[in-house]
């Protein structure tokens, strides 16, 4: 109860934060609805084979969550309030409720995406199982890895670059599993490949989220 009653402090912290200065919010929106935009026009993804029309979305979203989500823990030394927090808070319950609210966060931004890719590209939802799955245990897998990379990088000098160059070959295979379910939601529907991805899908989830929880542990203690 003491472990769900600190994570839960750090998340209405950083709910807090976002809404009194809702800086990463309206950073992503502009950033998504521009990129919806120049994909439409330049690229005609209306136009485009089912699967690239998969995978062009999770491209954008990849890009909406490195400019955000490595903000989680990056803020904190910013600001002055990281050691702050090692007083009041253990290591599991700190990267607990950021990655909690990076989750919840994600997943307004990837809603808000899909609905209006899924009506600018006149795509049809072929599967509803296998698009909550990639909506619901795709914004887990990306705020897995970004508050992993976040937590690593948040006490090097130069945070910004490294966690970008950190995440993007972590992130390539997860949205090649992505991109597989998603063609199952728009064109395929669920069949057997639909649980071979998602059980690779889980498994990355379940690395990427524990090796965070032990690599912050060991950087929390140091």
């Amino acid at each position: 109860m003491e472990w769900l009653q600190g994570t839960l402090t750090v998340f209405r912290k950083d709910i807090r934060t976002e809404f009194r200065t809702r800086f990463a919010f309206n950073m992503v929106i502009a950033f998504v609805i521009a990129s919806l935009l120049l994909v439409m026009f330049t690229l005609k993804a209306q136009e485009l084979n089912p699967t690239p029309k998969s995978g062009l979305i999770w491209i954008i979203v990849l890009f909406a969550a490195l400019s955000s989500l490595g903000r989680s823990f990056i803020s904190e030394t910013d600001k002055n309030t990281y050691n702050l927090l090692r007083i009041y808070a253990s290591g599991t319950t700190v990267f607990a409720g950021k990655l909690l609210f990076n989750t919840v966060f994600s997943l307004i931004i990837n809603i808000f995406t899909f609905g209006i890719y899924i009506f600018l590209a006149d795509i049809s939802i072929v599967s509803w199982s296998s698009f909550m799955v990639i909506l619901i245990f795709g914004t887990i897998g990306l705020s897995g890895v970004s508050t992993m990379i976040a937590a690593i990088v948040s006490q090097a000098d130069r945070k910004g670059a490294i966690f970008s160059v950190l995440t993007i070959p972590l992130f390539i295979p997860f949205i090649l599993l992505l991109t597989s379910i998603t063609k199952n939601a728009f064109v395929d529907g669920s069949g057997e490949g639909f649980t071979n991805d998602f059980s690779a899908l889980i498994g990355f989830i379940g690395v990427t989220i524990t090796a965070g929880v032990l690599l912050f542990e060991y950087i929390w203690e140091e």
